[in-house]
This record gives C-alpha cells, sequence and structure tokens, in this order.
C-alpha cells in the first residue's frame, strides 16, 4: 500500500518506527528487543550482585582481621606466662633433681668437714659460738679424729653438739650474733630464690 499524503500529528511523536506488514520480521523485532532488554536486566543484576558480593567480601575480610588481630595479641600476653611458668616449672625440676642426687650421696667424712670448715669460715675471729651437726656426722667425726673438732688459734672456745634438727651432711652454728644455717636443704632453698628472681 503507498501513502500519498504526510501525516500530521500536533504533539511531535517520539520513538516512532516503521512496522512491517511481515509478521515474522515483527516477532524477530520482538525476540530482538526482548533479548536485549534480558541482557540488560542480567547485566544490571550481575553487576548489583558483584557490588553486594564486594560488599560483603569487605566486611569478613575486616572481621577476619579483628580475629587474627586479637589472636595475636593474646599470644603476645600469652608467652611471656608460657615463658615465666616454662622457667618456674624448670628450676623445680631442676632443684628437684639436685635434691635428689644430693640425697642419694652417701655422707662422707670429707663432707662433712667441708661442710663445717665453710661454716666456720663464715664466723669472725675470735667468737664462741656452738656447732651443731646431725648425731651420726658428729659420732664420724669424732670416730675419725677429725681435725676440724679441734679448735682452731683465736676460736677456742668452739663446742659441738648434736641435733637431730640438722639433716646429715650441714651443719648449724649458732654464735651471739646470730645463726649460720648451712644445712643442706637451707643451701638448696637459697639457690631456689636466687633462681626465681
Amino acid at each position: 500500500m503507498r501513502w500519498c499524503k504526510s501525516i500530521v500529528s500536533t504533539p511531535p511523536l517520539l520513538q516512532v518506527r516503521l512496522v512491517s506488514q511481515n509478521p515474522s520480521l515483527n516477532r524477530e523485532a520482538a525476540q530482538a528487543r526482548e533479548s536485549q532488554l534480558e541482557r540488560a536486566a542480567y547485566e544490571r543484576g550481575l553487576a548489583e550482585g558483584e557490588k553486594r558480593l564486594a560488599g560483603q567480601l569487605l566486611r569478613q575480610r575486616a572481621e577476619l582481621i579483628g580475629l587474627q588481630n586479637g589472636v595475636l595479641a593474646s599470644l603476645r600476653q600469652a608467652v611471656p606466662q608460657v615463658v615465666a611458668q616454662c622457667e618456674s616449672g624448670l628450676i623445680e625440676l631442676a632443684l628437684e633433681v639436685a635434691r635428689k642426687l644430693v640425697s642419694g650421696l652417701p655422707i662422707s667424712l670429707d663432707m662433712v668437714e667441708t661442710a663445717v670448715r665453710a661454716a666456720i669460715a663464715q664466723v669472725e675471729e675470735k667468737t664462741e659460738f656452738d656447732i651443731f651437726l646431725n648425731p651420726e656426722d658428729l659420732a664420724l667425726l669424732r670416730q675419725c679424729y677429725s681435725p676440724v673438732l679441734l679448735p682452731a688459734p683465736g676460736n677456742e672456745a668452739v663446742q659441738f653438739h648434736d641435733s637431730a634438727e640438722v639433716s646429715r651432711g650441714g651443719c648449724l652454728v649458732q654464735t651471739r650474733f646470730g645463726a649460720i644455717d648451712a644445712r643442706r636443704e637451707t643451701k638448696l632453698e637459697l639457690i631456689r630464690q636466687s633462681l626465681a628472681r
């Protein structure tokens, strides 16, 4: 069909298209248009989904960083405590091993004489003092006629006594100024205190 006259419209027409008389062309154009709208909707949905996913990933990443920082802070606080506990445990273990080794050693004359000499060395000269020994240690010194029992020059007023309070291998020296505790358990306790500092 042919048009001879012009069509005049008072309001201007927008987005006017020529529609073909062929229905298959109209269907194809509609399908193409529908496909184009569908693709555009898909692209918008994809972009929106990516935006939401990116926001969610950022939130999760921030949560993980916070959790990581918390774990690291806890570890920083825990490490010194673990080190202190390990040091304390090692000190206790070493002292217990030393105590068992020392208690397992047989008491000899040399050991008792060394303990007495070390204690006497801490006493000032010309001071009266009493030395307390385990009864078995004192008997050992007397039986062997130990020179430790003889008074040293300037310390003639030394007296030896037996005492059940003193463990084997140690001694206790009593002066008018105070006591010198040279018992084995006291020495171990002093070692423990010096290591605990």
